[in-house]
This record gives C-alpha cells, structure tokens and sequence, in this order.
C-alpha cells in the first residue's frame, strides 16, 4: 500500500479550506496555516488540516492568500524546498502580474472557478470543486510532467481542469465572473435604496432576481484586490456592457419590438449552449500525441483543447518527454475526439487513436 501524499495550504479561507477538506477526502494528508492564528486553531479542531507544519516530503503547496501576496509567498514557499518534484500553485482569480513574477519551473498558477455565498472557513465545503472549472496557465517554462501531475491532483477534487494563457485568462474571467459579482451588487444595491420607499419591493424578489444577485451575499473583502489587479480588462468589459444597455434602453424609449426581440432571442440561445454537460468517463477517447522536446509544446496541446471547449478528462506523459519526441496519453470525449485530433494535426502533431 503506498503512503498517502502530503499537501500544504497556506490560506484557509473559504477555498483554500475547500482545497484542503477535498484533498482528506481523496486521501492526502493535509497541513496548513494562516495569518490569523484563530483561524489555524479552529482549522485543526474542526479537522480541516492535520497539522500547521508542513511535512518534510511535500507533493503539492496551494497558495490561497489575497492575490497580491500570493508571488511573495510563492517566492519564499519555492526556497524553503529544494525537492524538484513540489509542485506549488495558487487559486486568485487574477494570474497575469503571478505568472510573470513567479518565473519558476516547479509554480503553476491556478484558478478553480467555484465559490459560495457563505464566508470563510465556516463555508468550506469537501465537494465545492465537484464538476467546477479549475483553470491552470502553463507557460513555455512548464515542465510536461509537473502540468500532468497538477492534472492528476485536481481531478482527484473532482475538478475539469483547462489550460489558459494568463493573460486571455484575466480577460475572459473578467466577464465571466469578475463583471457578474460587479452588477449583482449593483443590482441588489439599486433595489435596496428602492426598498426604503417601497418596502414589499423584496418581497416581491422572484427566482430571476435572486439568481442574478446570490453572488453579492458573497464575501466583499476578497474583491477590490482581484478587480484592482485585473482593473483594465473589468473597466473594458463594463464599458462594452454599458453600450449594450445603452441599445436596450435605446430600444425601449422607441418602442422597437425587434430590437428587444433579437437582443433576447440571441441571449436565449447563448445561454442554452453554455457548457454543462459532465464527461461520461465510460464514453472517452484515448489519443496519444507525439510532442517535440521544445518549450511550450504541452501549453499548446492543452490550451488548444480549451480554446475549442473539449475536456482533458485525464493526462499522462506515456515516457519522459526527452530527446526529440515525447507521447501524451490524454483521455477526451468521444463526441469530440476527431475533432480535437484535426485541429492538433493542423498544429503539426502526430495523433493516434488508442483501438
């Protein structure tokens, strides 16, 4: 029986005692700590880590600090440990000014796109990374082994894990979810000050309403440091979205039906293609890919697959990737697999379809 690998959480907020709880349940031994000493102890009562010392003979450090110290604790956490094996990642929602301060083969920078409305240690949850998007940034310095490895790691948290650019990560994020938590607090703020003349306003809060403001019950404190260090991208992304409203209300004062029409039609359709749908792990695709010794080779495999929405559901490098030549096992949807294999043969790599 092999011995249970050992992993170190510096942060227990609400994601990084998430991470925490999910790695005990896939059978890690789990240290931790952080800057309130309050929070340590109840940690180690409650048994969300074992201890606050990190063992010797770590496989994995997740750094779950505000986004603006994670490179200063990447930095010291990285020359505390020489074992070229560690893998260390983070989870801030912002990776562009990480990923080119921590130029170091064994940091990975990460992002898992889950969270909940409760705050805090109190909140954390074994399952919160169950089916969610865990998005990782490889760059042309990351080692193929060590991306595989992380691979591994976080789907053993039940996580679907995506390779992206940093910087079209800070980008697309600031959309999808940096805008969002923007205008729930917006929205819940503006029917708030309504509610103080006209108080049965909240009562009369339908699902629609409360779908679109849950994420502003959410903790506030962890914001300005992610919306401050992605500003540019969230300032562009309300700017695009304020010319949209500006059409809409420019639709209604002229009563143009097809115009609120179309605008609602394309959002209807958007909405029912977003992806949703679990990999079947009895329905899977096994491709090897031949991949050149040369920097970058993995990041383009992998970030090829996000760009065209099909899941890695597992990867493994089949021998080490040395020489001129290395082989990925990568494991993908069936429905998607010849798709994903013209695309990376457009690219230049030799793919094969296990039989």
């Amino acid at each position: 029986m092999t011995s249970a690998k050992h992993a170190h959480v510096v942060g227990l907020g609400l994601i990084g005692a998430s991470v925490a709880l999910a790695l005990g349940e896939a059978g890690w031994v789990v240290t931790g700590n952080d800057t309130d000493p309050g929070v340590v102890e109840r940690a180690l009562a409650s048994g969300v880590i074992a201890s606050r010392v990190a063992d010797a003979a770590l496989a994995l450090v997740i750094i779950a600090t505000p986004a603006g110290v994670v490179a200063e604790v990447a930095h010291e956490v990285l020359s505390r440990h020489d074992d070229p094996t560690l893998v260390v990642t983070d989870v801030a929602g912002v990776k562009g000014a990480i990923v080119r301060d921590v130029v170091e083969p064994r940091f990975l920078g990460g992002h898992p796109m889950a969270g909940s409305e409760l705050r805090g240690l109190a909140g954390a949850r074994a399952d919160l990374f169950q089916g969610c998007t865990w998005v990782l940034t490889p760059t042309e310095a990351t080692p193929a082994d060590l991306y595989t490895r992380l691979h591994g790691y976080l789907r053993e948290v039940g996580a679907n894990v995506v390779a992206v650019a940093s910087g079209d990560h800070d980008r697309l994020v600031a959309l999808a979810s940096h805008v969002p938590h923007l205008l729930a607090g917006a929205l819940m703020n503006q029917a708030a000050a309504a509610a103080r003349e006209d108080a049965v306003l909240l009562q009369l809060a339908a699902g629609g309403f409360r779908d679109m403001t849950r994420v502003a019950a959410g903790d506030p404190a962890i914001w300005p440091d992610i919306l401050f260090e992605n500003r540019e991208a969230v300032s562009g992304a309300l700017l695009a979205l304020e010319g949209r409203l500006a059409i809409l209300r420019d639709a209604l004062e002229q009563r143009d039906r097809d115009a609120l029409e179309t605008s609602l039609t394309s959002a209807a359709v958007a909405r029912r293609q977003l992806p949703g749908r679990a990999l079947d792990s009895d329905n899977m695709a096994y491709l090897r890919v031949l991949v050149a010794d040369r920097p970058g080779s993995l990041a383009r495999v992998t970030m090829t697959a996000s760009e065209m929405l099909v899941n890695i559901f597992d990867i493994e490098i089949a021998h080490a990737i040395e020489g001129n030549k290395g082989t990925l096992l990568l494991a993908v949807d069936e429905t998607q697999a010849e798709r994903f294999m013209d695309a990376l043969r457009g690219l230049d790599f030799g793919v094969v379809r296990e039989k």
